[in-house]
């Protein structure tokens, strides 16, 4: 007598098809119990620890179009911009955006620390 060789992979097919539906109902029945916990509050509690230094705010916001040596890359370069800036100006620019730059990258109350500091960069 002569084995079917399909046999085996029959097998394997059927012992897969099996195992996805137990894992698909497993799934289900554990996507109900993580939405009630979220429900009762154990894990919707979420923190947002605001960038208090203006580096740290530069790390978080603004290092992407600026570059991380201040050089620029989408952005203008940083360095030396104090000299053909005044603090107000860059103020403005930190919080209402110019050109490509968008609006609101920098708190309000932040934006005078950071126009400070990017006057001082050399």
């Amino acid at each position: 007598m002569k084995k079917n060789p399909v046999i085996p992979y029959i097998l394997i097919m059927v012992f897969g098809i099996v195992l996805m539906f137990t894992l698909s109902f497993k799934g289900l029945g554990d996507s109900k119990e993580l939405a009630a916990e979220k429900g009762e509050g154990k894990g919707s509690e979420k923190t947002e620890v605001a960038a208090s230094k203006p580096e740290d705010i530069y790390k978080t916001t603004c290092i992407g179009c600026h570059g991380d040596q201040y050089q620029g890359v989408v952005g203008p370069p940083l360095k030396g911009v104090g000299d053909k800036l005044s603090k107000e100006e860059l103020k403005n620019i930190v919080t209402h955006g110019k050109g490509s730059m968008p609006a609101g990258l920098v708190p309000e109350d932040k934006a005078a620390a950071m126009a400070d500091w990017l006057s001082k960069l050399k």
